[in-house]
């Protein structure tokens, strides 16, 4: 069987005048090599896209890392300064797809933006500048440093028992690269919390009842995917759930 395809959304960056659609190479490579997936950039449109469409080509959805925040008025919210940058056409595209992949069974695993993407597409709010709030540590990324600094394994996060998440790298502490400067406020209901940080910020989720993989993570389990064996496991756990999305998909196709 070719390999199973699965789509990210983009984010849009501006290059030499020029509006471009782009995914950081870590999550295509760690699709590539931890996952054994194909793939394919979904570009962000403010209006245009059409999330069945893209969802009827594919077999998973990877929902990644960005410099951008979700918009303070998707869920409720007004934009303060200083709360940006943000990125309305991605969140016009990862939105609906989230929702979508989640109504159809598609295995989804989001990471960073894309666990705070997941919460407000079900109805969940964010808090921005977290390192400001009494007792909260400071988890943005350190600065002037080069990026295997910047995402190095540095932090715990305490995985519940029984949780979606202990049953692929198990139950209590876990050493992650966890690198935000927002985070869930308050969850959404379909949200199972899976782990937090030791100063109880949501650091994983899954999909309470969802019929497919579903989970999304605050840290980056995509950089460290070919050598680290906690995030490497999420990426295979990702990746057979999609493998076996795509086979019945297959056997559905075989029967008609």
């Amino acid at each position: 069987m070719s390999k199973p395809i699965i789509a990210i959304p983009a984010d849009i960056r501006e290059f030499d005048g020029a509006t471009w659609h782009a995914v950081q190479q870590q999550y295509v490579r760690a699709a590539v090599k931890a996952a054994g997936l194909m793939p394919l950039i979904v570009p962000a449109l403010e209006d245009g896209n059409d999330a069945d469409a893209i969802l009827d080509r594919v077999d998973g959805l990877l929902v990644s890392g960005s410099a951008s925040n979700v918009h303070p008025s998707l869920y409720g919210k007004e934009a303060r300064e200083g709360d940006g940058p943000f990125d309305p056409a991605r969140d016009a595209t990862s939105l609906p797809l989230i929702r979508r992949a989640i109504e159809r069974a598609i295995p989804m695993l989001a990471i960073c933006r894309g666990i705070q993407e997941l919460n407000v597409a079900l109805g969940g709010t964010l808090a921005s500048e977290i390192q400001e709030q009494p007792g909260i540590w400071d988890h943005r990324k350190p600065q002037n440093v080069d990026r295997d600094t910047m995402y190095s394994i540095r932090q715990s996060v305490f995985v519940k028992e029984g949780s979606c998440i202990a049953r692929i790298v198990g139950p209590g502490e876990v050493r992650v690269n966890s690198l935000h400067r927002q985070a869930i406020a308050e969850t959404a209901p379909r949200l199972q919390v899976e782990a937090l940080a030791e100063d109880g910020t949501i650091e994983a989720v899954s999909v309470i009842g969802a019929k497919a993989f579903a989970v999304g993570v605050q840290w980056h389990p995509e950089y460290w995917a070919e050598t680290d064996s906690p995030s490497r496991k999420l990426f295979v756990a990702f990746g057979d759930a999609v493998r076996d999305y795509a086979a019945s998909k297959e056997r559905l196709a075989a029967a008609q």
